[in-house]
């Protein structure tokens, strides 16, 4: 780590917020503070819409504390940093000892400079002007390029320090987990889940997930495999509750007693409604899945409106309009796809119809849900439920 290195992260949508905008900064400090904890000791907090991760000592490991705080929601970029004097002088001399493998594998520079601190006595121009004639003469192998430049030197004046930088890198964007309320999300094995967890995290709502377990039709590798994908969506989130809910004898029964085209919508009304009820002793206050219009026949308009009927919460479904192609691309971005398609069963593929309802009437499937206890299905299976604590 070199010496004073530190990093800027950029708020993003947050600096757009009102009078509520202090909340959304105060939970942004505290959700970065606690992802670099891991990392080492980091002295966080904010000034001029900007957070400063400060490492306190040696030992932090600032390679790890990059990456994670790129994973911080709220935050549109993150750049690493070092602190110096605002002079020209004191400026020039940290750039030429900061970027010097910068300068040696470029071509081409510029300097871009920023001035917070509006009583500094150089404007943005000038500063820019001085500090690359400066740096032009100490790397003359590299010339200036104002319009396609192989570096770019990032100078920012603020309150109490000048802070030298190369171009920053993007970060997860949105909003501060725990700013947009508390939804439960329904987690099976697949891609489109936890891609629609991160969506709705990403808009800074706290999760807990519902995963349902059909054992002996689901094996201990497929839970296995979902509480890994849940502690992948915790490098963004923070720590998740999972809650495991047995499911195997709601689908016997309804093997046993509904006809077989209403199998996988009569499953998801009773999905529905074990998570409301955990939704509802959790405090949550919507329910989150992973469903997009079309993809399969229990996704339907029609299909999609039978399941709605049994729940009183809203259901988010951010992917709605997306098709697998933007879901794939997105469970490779967020590191979730390599982990979806192993090939471990989840009760949602226990028996699939063969000819499933695509054009459902609710009345029908409500009645060929009255040949079942409801009430008692639900219950037993809420009895039988169990949660784990999955951490980053």
């Amino acid at each position: 780590m070199r010496q004073n290195e530190m990093f800027l992260l950029k708020l993003g949508e947050v600096v757009l917020k009102g009078q509520n905008r202090r909340s959304f900064e105060d939970r942004l400090v505290a959700n970065t503070a606690r992802r670099l904890k891991s990392c080492g000791s980091f002295q966080v907090y904010i000034r001029q819409s900007t957070i400063y991760a400060e490492p306190t000592t040696d030992t932090c490991d600032m390679e790890a504390a990059y990456a994670a705080a790129r994973q911080v929601f709220g935050v549109v970029s993150v750049a690493r940093a070092v602190p110096c004097e605002k002079t020209v002088e004191s400026i020039v001399e940290t750039a030429k000892d900061y970027l010097a493998d910068a300068f040696a594998s470029a071509r081409s520079f510029k300097v871009e400079s920023k001035r917070a601190d509006k009583n500094y006595p150089m404007n943005s121009i000038q500063l820019s002007q001085a500090v690359g004639g400066e740096l032009a003469e100490a790397f003359p192998q590299v010339t200036v390029d104002v319009h396609n430049p192989d570096l770019t030197v990032h100078v920012e004046i603020r309150e109490k320090h000048a802070y030298v930088h190369a171009p920053a890198v993007p970060g997860a964007g949105g909003l501060p987990v725990g700013m947009g309320g508390h939804a439960v999300s329904l987690l099976s094995g697949g891609l489109d889940s936890p891609v629609s967890s991160w969506m709705m995290a990403r808009r800074g709502v706290e999760l807990e997930m519902v995963h349902f377990v059909s054992p002996p039709y689901t094996s201990q590798q497929a839970q296995d495999k979902v509480l890994e994908l849940a502690h992948l969506l915790t490098a963004y989130c923070g720590r998740l509750r999972v809650h495991i809910v047995p499911f195997t004898e709601i689908q016997e029964e309804i093997r046993k007693n509904c006809p077989e085209e209403y199998f996988t919508l009569i499953m998801r009304r009773f999905m529905m409604r074990l998570a409301q009820a955990i939704a509802k002793r959790a405090g949550a206050k919507a329910l989150i899945t992973g469903e997009s219009l079309g993809q399969v026949a229990s996704q339907t308009m029609m299909a999609l409106a039978v399941t709605d009927d049994v729940t009183e919460m809203p259901v988010l479904r951010p992917l709605i309009g997306m098709d697998k192609v933007e879901i794939i691309r997105m469970s490779r971005e967020i590191g979730t796809y390599d982990t979806s398609i192993l090939p471990y069963e989840d009760c949602c593929t226990v028996f699939t119809p063969r000819h499933p309802a695509t054009r459902p009437k609710v009345e029908d499937i409500r009645a060929a849900e009255a040949k079942l206890d409801v009430e008692g299905l639900t219950a037993r299976s809420l009895e039988g439920e169990e949660w784990i604590w999955v951490k980053p």
